[in-house]
């Protein structure tokens, strides 16, 4: 099932893109009456403005994005686009830092490799908005669904092998 989200996902990226922003913004939603019902119920214990300041965030965030559907996917790109960029950053900082150690050059290959991921998705926007988290979140259901498959031969070949070393014929 999940191959096949994938391959629907990869092959409709902007349904998708917009399926993924929605369903973020249903969870923000979601959360932030959790975090409203919690605020209530713990009012004595302390930080309640804080907690139904927080609650009012995640309320006021998701619904937004669930009525301006396409300005949230282009946010949620722009920060995407800054994630990798800073993640980048951090990363080929600590290959540095790790360069007296074998094999250093990988978090460094990872770092550059997350940097130019990041740069492209920011010089792409706006463009690469519609399309761009519908065909992340594919090939992240795509690989997904794979490697359980692999996961399950494996399971499937040991119990095999299980049976003929209980059973020699």
């Amino acid at each position: 099932m999940l191959i096949i989200l994938g391959v629907i996902g990869i092959a409709v990226p902007s349904f998708t893109t917009i399926f993924a922003e929605t369903w973020f913004a249903a969870i923000l939603t979601f959360a932030g009456f959790t975090k409203l019902v919690y605020a209530s119920q713990t009012r004595d214990r302390g930080g309640f403005v804080w907690k139904l300041l927080l609650s009012g965030l995640y309320i006021a965030t998701g619904v937004m994005l669930l009525f301006y559907p396409y300005t949230g996917v282009l946010t949620l790109t722009l920060l995407l686009g800054t994630f990798l960029l800073t993640e980048g950053t951090f990363e080929s900082i600590l290959a540095f830092q790790l360069r007296p150690q074998q094999n250093w050059t990988w978090v460094l290959v990872n770092g550059i490799i997350t940097l130019v991921l990041g740069a492209m998705v920011w010089f792409q926007w706006p463009y690469d908005a519609p399309w761009l988290l519908g065909t992340l979140v594919g090939v992240s259901l795509l690989f997904s669904g794979i490697s359980r498959v692999m996961l399950s031969l494996n399971v499937r070949s040991a119990l095999n092998s299980d049976d003929s070393a209980a059973n020699p014929t």
